[in-house]
């Protein structure tokens, strides 16, 4: 894929990071520029809710604000942040489940037009029919998701949707890259058996997984 003006920016800020940690208010608010469509897109797919994912996006960057001048090391700024997005994932789906166990039925797909999805970069060129195509595809996979454990859901759309490095997921995540691996693994097959249960294969979904 090729890089776009945002991920050449966010490979080169490192300058910005140092700034906003010493306490520059216009280097963090570039910052969430730079980074709110990524942590929003990953509270997103956790979800599968507009809400939801909003929620979480507007903590993360609060307790970014409120906490950046703490970050040790500038090189991890991406890890750190993903990390706060992971536990606000996990407070709002503690409090859904406390209300409601999580349910397909209840998931609002599309309730925005900042549902960031992957396919959104590669056709957005192309005609309705298959624009509608990719959109209804994308639903599925994401409701395939919504039926892998928390765990697994956390490292597939970390590694799969959002590219991080598995020594930067071992980071967020305060886990093994071992542990990485192998909830990646086991997420993998498990889209594979659902998406056989739903007969979907590669060739409709335009890829391996």
């Amino acid at each position: 894929m090729a890089e776009t003006l945002l991920d050449i920016a966010m490979m080169h800020s490192d300058s910005l990071i140092a700034r906003a940690r010493e306490g520059d208010k216009n280097a963090q608010g570039k910052l969430v520029q730079l980074w709110y469509k990524r942590i929003y897109n990953f509270s997103y797919k956790f979800f599968f809710d507009h809400d939801l994912a909003m929620e979480v996006s507007q903590k993360t960057f609060i307790s970014m604000h409120k906490n950046i001048a703490r970050l040790q090391e500038v090189t991890r700024f991406k890890s750190w942040l993903y990390t706060i997005a992971v536990n606000y994932c996990r407070e709002e789906a503690r409090k859904k489940k406390n209300n409601r166990a999580l349910s397909l039925d209840n998931m609002r797909p599309g309730e925005s037009e900042e549902s960031y999805r992957w396919e959104e970069s590669h056709h957005r060129r192309e005609n309705p029919e298959r624009q509608l195509r990719h959109s209804e595809l994308s639903d599925i996979l994401q409701k395939c998701l919504m039926e892998l454990s928390a765990e697994q859901r956390e490292v597939v759309i970390m590694k799969e949707y959002e590219g991080l490095k598995f020594r930067e997921i071992a980071e967020t995540l305060n886990i093994s890259e071992n542990t990485v691996k192998s909830r990646m693994y086991y997420g993998l097959e498990g889209l594979k058996k659902i998406l056989e249960e739903k007969k979907i294969t590669k060739e409709t979904i335009g890829y391996e997984l």
